[in-house]
């Protein structure tokens, strides 16, 4: 609030103010505000179409997946529209085998940062697990190699915490969690291991205690995987609950591993949540529709109309 009131003034003389959501406008800016949205690029190499081959070989070469050599080629199109070929392997900390292709998969992607809560994550696919263990399924928690991202320093600390979180885990329930570290000496050969590692995941999940809007959320919605997203930020915005995915209290680690068992109970239903996630992204998140909205507010401007602003 010291922030914006410090702005205050300077901000006076401005026509328009965007922001991605409608909760953080100060209420002295609501007149002149509108909100547009953060949004994906659906052909770049994180959200591009990948064949069930060209996935289950990229994660069978970083070793995310066990099994029989895979028959597709690991090859990605860059944004310069040159085929590439995912030649780095992740980092893996586990107990035992991978886990073979078609075990179910329960993911978080996202950096090592306590506000995405992996060790909650963990926490909460363990009380899963302790149910539904005929079924089998293992959890990825995946990230970045920590010592590669410069502007996030508590990035190896968080990520040393979740490794000790893990070796104190019952034997049966480590081997169905995997820390899964990923190069980032290629940005976008990093971009494309996520894409495939989300498009194999059973269940993706973003239990973020805060957020801003959420892309990751975005992305996997995009490739038609059910969701499970804590209730804050932009990730209420993007996921309708029980309709497009799965809202729940990112403090309430019971709450989530109920929302596991209720989208592992029925298949059919958390396909159907894939299929709506997918057309709410189509409908509302892919650069086109932000371009196109950002048009009509130039357009506004331009020609001297009102902006239809948040305060009207």
């Amino acid at each position: 609030q010291a922030g914006w009131d410090f702005l205050r003034r300077y901000l006076k003389p401005v026509t328009c103010c965007v922001f991605t959501r409608a909760q953080y406008v100060p209420g002295y800016l609501q007149a002149k505000s509108v909100v547009i949205p953060p949004n994906i690029d659906p052909v770049a190499p994180k959200n591009q179409h990948m064949t069930p081959g060209t996935v289950r070989a990229i994660l069978r070469h970083i070793d995310v997946i066990g099994g029989p050599a895979a028959r597709g080629k690991r090859v990605f199109v860059r944004t310069d529209g040159t085929p590439t070929r995912v030649e780095r392997k992740a980092l893996i900390v586990r107990a035992g085998e991978p886990p073979a292709p078609e075990t179910p998969l329960v993911v978080q992607v996202s950096r090592w940062d306590r506000l995405k809560d992996p060790l909650g994550v963990m926490r909460g696919f363990v009380r899963f697990a302790v149910r539904k263990e005929s079924d089998g399924a293992a959890l990825l928690l995946v990230g970045p190699e920590s010592a590669a991202v410069a502007d996030d320093p508590e990035g190896a600390e968080v990520y040393q915490e979740v490794v000790r979180a893990w070796e104190k885990l019952d034997d049966r329930l480590r081997e169905r969690v995997h820390l899964v570290s990923l190069p980032m000496d290629d940005a976008e050969e990093n971009a494309a291991m996520v894409n495939a590692i989300q498009r194999h995941a059973t269940v993706v999940v973003q239990k973020s205690l805060r957020e801003g809007f959420g892309l990751t959320v975005t992305e996997a919605m995009w490739k038609g995987r059910p969701v499970i997203g804590g209730a804050v930020g932009g990730i209420q915005d993007q996921i309708e609950h029980e309709k497009t995915g799965l809202l729940v209290d990112p403090e309430n680690e019971e709450a989530f591993a109920a929302a596991l068992v209720w989208l592992f109970e029925d298949p059919k239903r958390a396909a159907g949540i894939g299929r709506r996630a997918r057309a709410r992204v189509k409908r509302e998140y892919l650069g086109v529709q932000s371009l196109l909205r950002w048009a009509a507010l130039v357009s506004c401007l331009i020609e001297g109309r009102p902006v239809p602003s948040l305060g009207k």
